[in-house]
Parts: C-alpha cells; structure tokens; sequence
C-alpha cells in the first residue's frame, strides 16, 4: 500500500517531520495561488522532485487514489455542460480541469508525506507546531486517521474479494455498492468498538512520551523550498 508509512533510506525518509508539514502547507497555497498552465506546470516539476526524493512510485500512488480519480476526471466535463446555447462552455471545463489537476499535485505531494513519516512522527511534529490541548488533539486525531484508514482500506479489500468469490460480480453495481457499503460500515464500526476498549484497557494516556524530532542539514534545501514557494504564492 502506498498511503501508509514504510521504512527506508531515501532523501524525504531522513527529513524532519516538521520541514515536510511545512512544505506540504505552502505547497498548496502555492498550487491555490497559481493556477495557470504555466504555474501548474513548474509544480509538477516540484512534485516529480518530491516523488523522488520519497521513491514514491506514481502509477501505484494514483491507483491508491482511484476513487477519488472519477470526480476530477469527470469534473470538468460537468462544468463544460449548460443546460442551454451554447451547450459546452470550453473556458470552463478548461478551468475546472486545471483546478482537478491541482488537486492531483497535492494529493502526490500528501502521498510522499504518507509514504515516508511514521504515525509517532507525525504526532510529534503536530504537537511541537502546535502548542496545548490543541495540538494534543489534533495529534491524537491524526494519528487515529492514519492507522486506522489503511486498516479500513484492506477490510473493503477483503470484503469485496469474498463478494467476488461467492459470484457478487454478477449482481447490479447498485446491489454491489449495498452488499460491499453495509458490510465495511458494519466492520468499522466493530473496530471502533474493540479500539475504544483497548484504550480503556491499557489506561489510554493523553500525552504520552513522544519521539524526540530534530533538524539535520538534509532539512535545508527543504526549507529553500518552503521560501521560495512561500514567495512565489504571495507574488
């Protein structure tokens, strides 16, 4: 799986947390500021840079994105049509696509962030960027999101393979969506149960000993990065 974390020794492995959250922040406001072919274009040569330094590969990081692939394909074909002449708006399927698009960058960009920084990390960096119960919070949250999300990912998974196995993919797509929805829905809220009382359990502690974080010399061309974008969005 793509969007999770695996160990290893590429350039984005060894940077601190906290430059790779800051990057993907200004990143986007940068993707926001420019939405011009040209702009769009210099950030995906910023995205191929980010790709590699994580050794992220592209087809299975869109594949892991496939769901969310048909609204921003078919996005910008929806706003083309109106509902009288003349019909077809080109100007503005041609800008929802540059605005799908955009979406796309920042997603690759996510997905490196993914790909290359523990949960406990990014715990870590949340909390010492933000200070308080707020950054406890928001810490906390982000570290349920992430190890719960592909563990939700390969229940669908297996749900859909047995649906498959007992001849579900002879049903109507509507039947298919109720039988595999009602079934991860359920199995969620399972896991939901059994991790609540886990937490109960094993006397769940609010602010537990984090990993200690520190910046390195590979983290400077990170913060270049983070400056320039930075002021290529205000300009």
């Amino acid at each position: 799986m793509t969007l999770a974390y695996r160990p290893g020794d590429s350039f984005a492995h060894r940077l601190d947390p906290r430059s790779k959250l800051l990057f993907q922040v200004v990143f986007a406001a940068a993707a926001f500021a420019h939405t011009t072919p040209r702009g769009l274009l210099a950030l995906t040569g910023v995205v191929g840079a980010v790709l590699v330094a994580g050794k992220v590969p592209v087809r299975e990081t869109l594949y892991e994105y496939r769901f969310a692939l048909p609204f921003l394909v078919g996005g910008p074909f929806l706003s083309a049509l109106t509902l009288g002449p003349p019909w077809i708006r080109v100007s503005a399927g041609i800008d929802t696509a540059l605005a799908s698009y955009r979406v796309v960058l920042v997603l690759l960009v996510s997905a490196a962030y993914l790909r290359t920084t523990p949960v406990r990390d990014s715990r870590a960096a949340i909390q010492r960027l933000v200070p308080g119960k707020v950054g406890q919070f928001l810490g906390l949250g982000v570290g349920f999101v992430f190890r719960f999300f592909p563990v939700l990912q390969a229940d669908l998974r297996r749900i859909r393979d047995a649906s498959v196995a007992r001849l579900g993919d002879e049903r109507g797509l509507v039947e298919r969506i109720q039988l595999v929805g009602t079934a991860g829905l359920s199995r969620a809220l399972g896991r939901a149960d059994r991790f609540a009382l886990a937490l109960r359990a094993r006397c769940f502690a609010w602010n537990p000993t984090l990993p200690p974080l520190s910046f390195s010399r590979a983290d400077v061309p990170v913060f270049v990065g983070v400056f320039a974008l930075g002021a290529w969005a205000l300009l």
